[in-house]
């Protein structure tokens, strides 16, 4: 249940601040450079697997693309089976009762669903609400929700606030992501005050992108959004995850955005609770990775489904 208000004066502060590029810059290349020892690389691997929403996001979904997604979700490679499942499957609101079904009510693997007229997000708001809460209905654990960029960028706060509570309220005991959509916000001061936006107005998680704009999930961006929420934390208490969504293929990435996870906000955010990658692409190299330190040599591509 959100309690959020908006108010002018918050606006007036989530724009002041600005974002200093060039030092964004530096840090993002002091992660991508980060040296990280074998056992944590073994670790940390893991550790990504654990934390990504396996995604299926296409017109032709269909109930089997779905199941097979789930199988694939609760035991990720069948040859090791030791191996962790991943935090989500994320479908469409027509998709929720098949990932339901294929995952059962015990599974720990959370069901995500996208909605509020995604990925554009132009729809009245009246509709949004009815479909995050019949989404809600059917089973849905997670909502991932698209903010009114139009709205946002036009100077309209106040819309979008109202907006983003009114969907957390809908939302219930659901844990509500707001996508940004940071490669049509344009700046990293946008970017900012996007976050402290979405954040004030209740956001569980703040995520980049619908995975359908490039540019999308930049490490630079990500750091803006991550001290976004560390600003956040340090002065009020409240914890709220990120989830970079789009383009993070290899697991060598996923490594760089762990290390600048842990550099900004420390262990506590090194959790699927907190943090989560939106990039199903990337289960594969990490899997492939995985096996390789595993056997001690590369396996042939084919070893790995391909989604």
């Amino acid at each position: 249940m959100s309690t959020a208000t908006f108010r002018p004066s918050d606006a007036q502060q989530w724009h002041s601040a600005r974002v200093d590029n060039a030092t964004t810059a530096r840090r993002v290349a002091r992660a991508r450079a980060r040296s990280i020892k074998t056992e944590a690389k073994d670790r940390l691997l893991r550790l990504a697997l654990s934390m990504v929403d396996l995604t299926t996001l296409e017109g032709a979904d269909s109930p089997g693309r779905v199941r097979a997604l789930c199988r694939k979700a609760v035991q990720p490679f069948a040859e090791m089976p030791e191996l962790p499942h991943v935090a989500a499957v994320c479908v469409y609101p027509t998709m929720v009762p098949w990932a339901g079904q294929a995952l059962g009510a015990d599974s720990p693997v959370k069901i995500a669903s996208v909605a509020t007229g995604f990925p554009s997000g132009l729809t009245p708001l009246p509709i949004k609400l009815e479909e995050v809460q019949r989404t809600v209905g059917l089973g849905a654990d997670e909502i991932d929700m698209v903010i009114d960029r139009g709205a946002f960028l036009s100077g309209d706060d106040q819309r979008v606030f109202e907006e983003i509570a009114a969907i957390k309220e809908a939302c219930g005991g659901a844990t509500l992501k707001v996508i940004l959509e940071t490669g049509e916000l344009g700046t990293l001061d946008h970017v900012a005050a996007a976050s402290r936006l979405a954040i004030a107005a209740g956001a569980d998680f703040i995520k980049t992108s619908t995975g359908k704009i490039k540019p999308a999930a930049t490490m630079e961006v990500g750091l803006v959004m991550l001290e976004a929420i560390r600003e956040h934390f340090l002065a009020t208490g409240r914890a709220v995850g990120m989830k970079p969504a789009g383009g993070i293929r290899t697991a060598k990435s996923a490594l760089h955005w762990l290390v600048l996870v842990a550099e900004t906000l420390g262990s506590d955010w090194m959790t699927p609770e907190r943090f989560r990658f939106g990039a199903s692409s990337l289960v594969g190299d990490l899997l492939h990775q995985i096996a390789r330190r595993t056997d001690g040599h590369y396996a042939s591509p084919r070893r790995f489904s391909v989604d």
